[in-house]
């Protein structure tokens, strides 16, 4: 409920009721009420003991102006006040919260129903900086005065705090009369040391001597009823007296143990429920107990007030992004707003529970900030590390002046010092996180792309190389190898070695930015000659499938041309047996230089001597039993027996082109392929000496004159025989010149025959629709004489008509003149 006094409204609530329940909520709504949290420890707590009616509510109504109810006397003495009430003292600083107890000695209670007035003693004594201690004057010096019970509760209950708290006692002389306050002050001191020493206490505390425990002040008052006036003024003094009563010097200003105003309620709670159930009341550990729940409270209210914070949300989305400009900074204001906010709230609680609370508050709030923190370091990582990565690329693509590993420690150092910027931006001073693992991880990323950089523009430098080593070996490579004489190999082993040499300095110049070691750069010589190695290895291999080619080329060659490399015509008198073997030697020779790669100074092997011997197995038709000598049988079985093998005596498999197999094999083919150029050879040597002596033999000739002398004589006789003979001899002699009856039997009888006969008709029919123009021009001629046409003169089938006219014409002419 609430009073109203001077137009204020003083709050006013009942903390305990007579049954002993706890009003917890109605507590929470004063405390708010009063804004007692505010106060911190700047508050004190003021309660009030006597025996029933014995005016404490009125007592403390004009004292803090509070609003308790009072006893109405016109109706009796009677219990007024049930249970613990609770009030704020107006006009009082600091804030001052006043109890007001049930009397003891109430008939309404009974004699043996002492349980709660000791509950409530106890719990005034556990909570209460000053407790009033009403009594009347009368009582003073009596042995069974009514204020001997209470003050043996208060002492009593006092044993139950395991560590009392140092608590002022003000002994408030009611109703006082002439007798001197000088004169009952002693008296009374005396009395209560009585009670002290006779209250039984724990072996710890006997000789525990009363100030120890508590501070007793005396203050005496005249009669409300009888001297109101001397009662108000009295009471005013005394008022003075609790302002700033908690300072030193004060009526509280001895007090040890204050539970902070944000903690009252929950404190009163559990000491009044330890009490209800009878336990002992470890003050202490309450005040632990209190600090622990209310610090946790606080934490959890300012850990939730973070997450739910506005500012905070679009800050921690922001980072999940982009790097966040300030964000260091911005987070380090929100945390400093929050922890100093708890550091506020929580300073007057238990300073170890405090700074444990505190500990907990900060390592769940940076549990919450923390992947946001991650995150932004990752974008700087990203950024840096892309940053490097286009300048690295751009650099060690146009260093010209710069080496390659020069441009990449610039472009690394630039890197790291912008992402050291970014951490420094970022870097919470209140979490002290350490950035060094994301660093490290930015390193290796780092070095790796540096890696994979060096490797690639390594990879281009040497590539171009080996390009360019490939294409000025690849011809001449080629072209040696198919001259394919004795020295073919020890000029490529020279040509390897200069061109080799030449592209490797050049080589060696272009990598010499990398700063690479001595085993790398040995590493890259090595596999730069074998790379040159490698080329002509290749090209030999690509000559070596063409073997058989080469082979029948080279035979050709030498079998087809003479010394002067002209083409050779077959008169008949050449020795084609020789011409045959010489053809077939160079073509061994170039088998040999293909069949095995000889790159190494000391490469020595029989292969030439052993293909040589192949020459010992020539068709016997081309040699007669003189000419085949021992030597050559000797070589053909010594042949014979090495080109069964698979490999060649003496020669590493991965030198190999071609296996002696593989050369006997090509051998076969190379002689079923080139036997019928041989034979054309003396099939045209046939011919060419047929062609020589065409005509019949003189028996012939000599029957022919006897045989036909008949035939010759009519011939004579009649003149029309002659004609027809001389036109036929024109027409055969014009056959004769058309076909070139000699030129197609230089090929041989059966072909030239087969020649002429599919050649004749044709040409037969052209040479008398020749005849018959020629006629038809020569009767309309001014000369009328007829012209014979020589037969050379005449076309081949295969002219066109407009040729053939113009030169029947020229035919024409000729035969004039010679007519």
């Amino acid at each position: 409920m609430h009073s109203q006094e001077n137009g204020f409204t003083v709050p006013t609530m009942q903390l305990i009721d007579g049954s002993g329940k706890f009003n917890e909520a109605g507590l929470e709504e004063f405390v708010k009420s009063v804004r007692l949290p505010e106060c911190g420890l700047s508050y004190a707590v003021v309660s009030i003991m006597g025996p029933q009616s014995s005016g404490k509510s009125t007592l403390l109504n004009h004292l803090f102006r509070t609003r308790f109810r009072e006893m109405d006397a016109f109706k009796g003495r009677s219990q007024t006040t049930q249970g613990v009430w609770l009030a704020k003292a107006s006009g009082i600083e600091p804030c001052t919260l006043i109890l007001d107890l049930e009397g003891t000695d109430g008939r309404e209670r009974g004699e043996d129903d002492t349980a709660f007035e000791k509950q409530s003693s106890l719990f005034a004594l556990a909570v209460s900086d000053v407790v009033l201690i009403n009594m009347w004057c009368h009582d003073i010096g009596r042995e069974h005065a009514a204020n001997k019970p209470l003050l043996k509760t208060v002492f009593q209950v006092m044993m139950r705090l395991f560590t009392p708290r140092k608590t002022t006692l003000l002994f408030v002389i009611r109703d006082k009369t002439k007798t001197p306050l000088e004169v009952l002050e002693p008296i009374l001191r005396v009395d209560v040391e009585k009670i002290w020493s006779s209250v039984a206490k724990p072996e710890k505390y006997k000789n525990t001597p009363l100030s120890d425990f508590f501070q007793v002040e005396v203050t005496a008052l005249a009669s409300f009823e009888e001297k109101e006036e001397v009662f108000k003024a009295q009471v005013e003094e005394l008022r003075q007296r609790f302002m700033h009563s908690i300072a030193p010097g004060g009526l509280a200003g001895d007090r040890t143990t204050v539970i902070p105003g944000s903690g009252f309620p929950l404190s009163t709670h559990e000491i009044w429920k330890v009490i209800k159930e009878n336990k002992d009341l470890d003050l202490p550990a309450h005040k632990v107990m209190v600090a622990t729940v209310r610090c946790e409270e606080i934490a959890n209210e300012k850990f939730l007030a973070l997450s739910a914070d506005e500012e905070w949300r679009e800050l921690s989305e922001a980072a999940k992004s982009v790097p966040v400009a300030g964000f260091g900074k911005r987070l380090d204001s929100l945390l400093d707003q929050y922890v100093s906010s708890y550091d506020s709230e929580a300073a007057y609680f238990d300073a170890q529970v405090r700074d444990h609370k505190r500990e907990f508050l900060m390592n769940r709030i940076l549990e919450l900030v923390q992947p946001s923190y991650q995150a932004v370091l990752a974008h700087y990582r990203a950024k840096a590390l892309a940053t490097f990565k286009q300048a690295a690329d751009a650099s060690s693509a146009s260093s010209e002046t710069e080496g390659f590993a020069a441009a990449i420690r610039r472009c690394s150092k630039e890197c790291l010092d912008e992402f050291d910027r970014g951490c420094e931006d970022a870097n919470v001073k209140l979490a002290g996180w350490d950035s060094s693992k994301v660093k490290e991880k930015l390193r290796r990323d780092v070095d790796a792309h540096a890696s994979n950089l060096k490797a690639k523009r390594l990879a281009e430098i040497v590539g171009k190389s080996e390009r360019q080593l490939e294409d000025v070996l690849g011809n001449s490579v080629s072209t040696l190898l198919d001259a394919a004489s004795s020295d073919t190999w020890p000029s490529l082993r020279t040509l390897v070695a200069h061109e080799t040499n030449l592209a490797k300095d050049a080589l060696l110049q272009a990598v010499s930015g990398f700063e690479l070691d001595a085993a790398e750069l040995r590493r890259i010589e090595e596999d730069f000659v074998a790379f040159g190695r490698n080329v002509v290895e290749k090209r030999a291999r690509e000559e070596a499938s063409q073997a058989l080619i080469r082979m029948k080329d080279r035979f050709n060659t030498v079998f087809s041309h003479d010394e002067d490399l002209m083409p050779r015509v077959w008169t008949g008198e050449e020795d084609v047996r020789m011409i045959t073997k010489d053809a077939r030697l160079s073509a061994i020779k170039l088998l040999s230089v293909l069949s095995v790669i000889r790159l190494e100074e000391d490469a020595s092997d029989n292969v030439e001597e052993t293909l040589t011997g192949l020459l010992g197995e020539i068709p016997e038709r081309l040699q007669s039993p003189a000419n085949a000598t021992a030597v050559d049988r000797s070589l053909a079985t010594s042949a014979s027996s090495a080109l069964a093998a698979s490999t060649w005596d003496g020669v590493p498999s991965e030198k190999m082109l071609l296996s002696p197999i593989d050369c006997r094999n090509l051998w076969r083919q190379f002689k079923a392929e080139t036997e019928y150029t041989v034979s054309q050879a003396l099939a045209a040597q046939e011919a060419n000496k047929r062609g020589a002596s065409w005509l019949p033999p003189p028996w012939a000739i000599v029957a022919m004159v006897v045989l036909g002398f008949n035939e010759f004589m009519a011939l004579l006789r009649n003149p029309i025989y002659l004609a027809v003979v001389f036109v036929l001899y024109l027409v055969g002699k014009a056959v004769w010149v058309q076909l070139d009856i000699g030129r197609e039997f230089q090929n041989g009888m059966l072909s030239g025959m087969i020649s002429i006969s599919t050649k004749l008709l044709p040409t037969f029919m052209n040479i008398m629709k020749r005849l018959v123009e020629e006629g038809q021009q020569a009767t309309t001629g001014s000369s009328g004489v007829y012209r014979e046409v020589p037969m050379e003169e005449f076309p081949s089938s295969s002219d066109s008509s407009s040729s053939e006219s113009s030169k029947a014409r020229r035919r024409q002419q000729g035969l004039s003149k010679q007519h």
